[in-house]
């Protein structure tokens, strides 16, 4: 489109036109339009800067030109008003798909102007390469990443809590996410509840989940408020934390009471509404940050449906990316931060390094030779990635083997001693921590029973003590030089993105407890949580060598019965990495149904309550004791063999590992019979194959082992594509 005609701004024009400028919207964008053709440029360079259509910049331009400054006023379009809600307007553009996140597309579906929508989307720094968005305050934020940090609601204000964190120096904003609709929009029709307003429709079906509370119902508002400063502070202490009042009245002790507390008080964008800034900049946090899960909203959801004054504080944020956590003890060092990924300090380089490491831990010991061929590699390539490892301690080269031609081949392996990682299994009775070495071997030991404190703290304590002693039988070299980093398993289900356990049976004291926030105050270090049949698969395979390089269903046996499953080479998780809740499944495969439809909760799938209690008629308490009734044992043996058949139908493999602290002893040949007889009696495709049942090479610590060696598996496993 060529340039629009244009005349330069009259005397006294320019003084007017940059009033305007800095004046509201709409008249500011067009003045702006004006000023930057005043000094020479083009339409397609003015568009560009300003974020608008050349369309948009051509119009105004040739308004000016026949009208002046008065022509900026803009005409009245039926339909289409030209100011929106810009809250609707971020959290319309973040829900959008990709190719739909236009201005026009924006506007459309909004019904209204896409210039407002652009300017909207300009205030929020939305669509911005050089920092991340944005929501424009009174006084304004300074740069960094915002996080919804809680919500204060009573029948005076209602105040929303952020915790702002400094920019990381090198890291780009990056892509957001899409944002779970339907969390955000339960959150948004249970505030609109709250406000009174029924402007919103409530979900069909919400999900509920105890609502966490700060203050007394009947305290005094600047009491109450003081109390959700105080908790806020103590669960975000290190955050820079920022208090937006919504609603009500700006109170006299309000101030005081934000400057006593740290944090800076602030005041809503003009063009958002009470509803829709909460709705967007949780949209906003759900989109740049995992660890905000559809469960933190439905959380939030939860306490704003519940009984009145709301009092909700978000569990601790993750440390930062290379932040060391506050209180860590001990001289431990991490070169990444904290996370699902997995450390990685020996910084392999390629994905074909990965697999030089992982064919020779398979092996154990293996010429250079053997590598090429198994991997297929050149001579070269293995040589030189051989070197590299060596060089930097990872792998060890043996005395060479005599041959009857050519020069002696040289074996190479693992050099065990190059990491070590620190495990621990949480279990409702006894706690477990273990040290292993890249071999899997273990190092050190501690065991100890579970303290009967109800307290959260107590029990976390309790944990990173343990933690600590083992690394304390250590030495220096292995802390400073070797150390990978902590592994912490719980009963399913977990959130393992946020690092917090959900509901773990007989357990209930931690029950929605960030624990890997809560151990990041005591170790600097990477931290994974996972659920212990999944950590006791991965341990499995790390150990098991060749004999486990191939997929396998791992049956754990437990506080409860679940399944880890290694498929294709790599550990299956599944969405929200609680796969393998195998309960449930032999439930359904026994047709074994509660009145309300749910699958019963097996008895049988209980080892450490149903057989112990039917054999000796009291609730025992070691792990792994063997009952005096083995029918007994056969009973819930069976039923875990009706699970397991389903298992094998449906995935189709070949081996099926049983361990856990219950296969112990004259039970476990009971569970290696049944199950087996199941997995081989009554599959469909029983014809066409023969499933191994075997016990696991690690029995006792499985758990605790698998949570050390799940370390080593996400550094060292060759796979293209890492888990979210």
């Amino acid at each position: 489109m060529p340039d629009a005609p244009s005349r330069p701004p009259a005397e006294g024009e320019l003084d007017v036109l940059r009033r305007l400028a800095a004046g509201p919207e709409p008249r500011a964008l067009r003045a702006s339009i004006v000023l930057q053709a005043a000094l020479g440029r083009h339409n397609s360079e003015i568009a560009r800067r300003l974020g608008v259509s050349r369309q948009t910049v051509a119009t105004w331009r040739q308004r000016y030109a026949a009208e002046g400054p008065a022509g900026l006023a803009g005409r009245p379009q039926s339909g289409r008003p030209g100011v929106v809600d810009e809250g609707d307007v971020v959290t319309e553009t973040l829900l959008a798909p990709p190719d739909q996140r236009s201005s026009r597309s924006v506007g459309r579906r909004l019904g209204c102007s896409h210039t407002a929508v652009a300017a909207a989307r300009r205030r929020w720094n939305l669509g911005q390469e050089d920092r991340g968005p944005m929501p424009p305050l009174i006084p304004a934020l300074a740069e960094g990443e915002v996080w919804v940090a809680g919500v204060h609601h009573d029948a005076h204000r209602t105040l929303v809590l952020l915790a702002l964190r400094p920019p990381v120096p090198g890291q780009s904003a990056g892509p957001t996410v899409k944002p779970p609709a339907d969390a955000l929009a339960a959150v948004a029709a249970a505030f609109a509840r709250a406000l009174g307003s029924s402007d919103h429709a409530a979900p069909a079906e919400a999900v509920r989940t105890p609502p966490r509370r700060t203050g007394r119902p009947g305290a005094e508002p600047e009491h109450a408020v003081s109390v959700f400063l105080a908790t806020a502070r103590r669960f975000h202490p290190r955050a820079v934390l920022h208090m937006v009042v919504l609603r009500g009245p700006a109170a006299p002790g309000l101030d005081e009471l934000c400057e006593r507390a740290r944090v800076t008080l602030h005041q809503p964008p003009e063009r958002t509404g009470t509803v829709s800034f909460l709705r967007a900049v949780l949209a906003l946090d759900a989109s740049r940050h995992p660890s905000s899960s559809a469960r933190v909203l439905l959380d939030l959801a939860a306490d704003l449906d519940g009984p009145a004054p709301v009092r909700w504080i978000r569990e601790p944020l993750p440390a930062a990316p290379g932040e060391s956590p506050p209180g860590a003890a001990g001289p431990l060092r991490a070169t990444e931060p904290a996370g699902s990924g997995g450390a990685n300090h020996i910084d392999l380089g390629s994905f074909n390094e990965c697999v030089v490491i992982e064919t020779v831990r398979l092996a154990g010991s293996i010429t250079r030779g053997e590598i090429a061929d198994r991997t297929r590699l050149t001579q070269q390539s293995v040589s030189r990635i051989a070197r590299s490892l060596l060089d930097r301690g990872l792998l060890v080269e043996e005395r060479r083997q005599h041959s009857t031609v050519g020069k002696p081949r040289g074996l190479v392996r693992l050099r065990d001693d190059a990491a070590h990682a620190l495990g621990i299994h949480i279990d409702p009775e006894v706690l477990t921590a273990v040290l292993v070495d890249l071999s899997g071997r273990i190092v050190a030991r501690c065991v100890e029973k579970i303290t009967p404190e109800p307290r959260p703290g107590a029990v976390v304590a309790q944990i990173a003590a343990l933690g600590e002693a083992v690394l304390a039988k250590t030495g220096r070299a292995v802390r400073e030089n070797s150390f990978f980093g902590l592994g912490v398993v719980v009963p399913g289900p977990v959130d393992t993105v946020s690092g917090t356990v959900l509901d773990p049976p007989l357990m209930g004291v931690l029950k929605d407890v960030p624990l890997r926030s809560l151990l990041e105050q005591r170790f600097s270090c990477p931290i994974l949580v996972e659920k212990d049949s999944t950590a006791a698969a991965v341990g499995e395979r790390w150990i098991g060598r060749e004999s486990r390089a191939h997929d396998f269903v791992y049956l754990y046996l437990g506080t409860g019965v679940g399944a880890g499953l290694i498929l294709n080479g790599d550990i299956y998780r599944g969405l929200t990495a609680n796969a393998g809740e195998f309960g449930q499944l032999c439930a359904v495969t026994l047709g074994r149904v509660e009145p309300a439809g749910r699958p019963e909760v097996l008895p049988e799938c209980n080892p450490a309550r149903h057989i112990l209690t039917r054999a000796d008629g009291h609730r025992a308490g070691a792990a792994g004791q063997v009952p005096k009734d083995p029918p007994t044992v056969r009973e819930a043996a069976q039923a875990i063999g009706r699970g397991a058949l389903a298992l094998i139908d449906l995935l189709d493999v070949g081996l099926v590992v049983v361990g856990g602290p219950f296969c112990t002893g004259p039970a476990a040949e009971i569970y290696l019979t049944e199950i087996e007889r199941a997995v081989n009696d009554f599959p469909t495709a029983r014809r066409l194959r023969r499933v191994h049942v075997e016990r696991s090479v690690s029995i006792h610590e499985a758990a605790a082992v698998g949570a050390a060696s799940t370390l080593f598996h996400a550094a060292f496993t060759p796979r293209l594509r890492r888990h979210p």
